[in-house]
């Protein structure tokens, strides 16, 4: 699904040039449950908005299924971008004027999904999440579970090949996170959905098939 060759990030300072990234080289294929592990300034978040296509800003190859995203446009890679990938954040990223229902809403809406078929999506991912009885709710009335709960499920109402999560269980308590967790763990199995996740934890890392570890930039053997 995803060819990454010679990906250097380098942001230039007024002390010289800082490398975010260097010379990462790597393949991630379709069902593939990824973590990305390493300190703080390693690069993980960068590689992260990398693959997301978040930034543009970067030198090499990366190639996306059929798509060279080194030869789009912004408008394509955007395009590329809706289409096919989910993203999952620490700080779950809600919308605290919507409901959940209408939050879940959002991404189809982009992907310019028709109204009678969004409400059968929406409808069909608050029973598969059980969160029926949280739809007409805002984010605040929910625990910080329910609110990654919810934002799971609208990484995934408009069934993206990836899911891109950024420490997904990092505001969670134990219980909530190991079940944020096994809710990934079955996505991947059951659905095939290909997740890459950046983590500090090894026991969140170890839900994954393979551990990629940066250090200063570098992909390590």
């Amino acid at each position: 699904m995803i060819e990454l060759k010679s990906i250097e990030r380098v942001y230039p300072l007024k002390g010289g040039p800082f490398y975010a990234l260097r010379s990462i080289t790597l393949g991630i294929g379709e069902g593939d449950f990824v973590s990305i592990m390493g300190p703080s300034g390693s690069g993980k978040s960068t590689l992260l908005n990398i693959l997301g296509l978040h930034d543009s800003a970067w030198d090499g190859e990366f190639r996306f299924g059929e798509a060279d995203v080194h030869k789009l446009s912004q408008k394509q890679r955007l395009e590329l971008q809706k289409k096919n990938i989910g993203f999952v954040f620490q700080s779950y990223h809600l919308l605290d004027d919507l409901t959940v229902y209408e939050n879940l809403e959002i991404p189809l809406s982009y992907r310019n999904v028709p109204k009678a078929e969004r409400q059968t999506i929406v409808c069909d991912t608050l029973d598969r999440f059980r969160i029926v009885a949280k739809k007409d709710l805002y984010p605040s009335q929910l625990s910080g579970g329910q609110q990654q709960l919810v934002a799971v499920a609208r990484a995934l109402v408009a069934r993206p090949r990836l899911i891109l999560a950024d420490e997904p269980t990092g505001n969670l308590h134990s219980d909530q996170g190991r079940e944020i967790m096994e809710l990934f763990g079955k996505l991947n199995r059951e659905d095939g959905v290909t997740i890459v996740q950046v983590t500090h934890s090894e026991a969140n890392a170890a839900y994954g098939q393979r551990v990629l570890r940066l250090a200063d930039g570098l992909l390590l053997k």
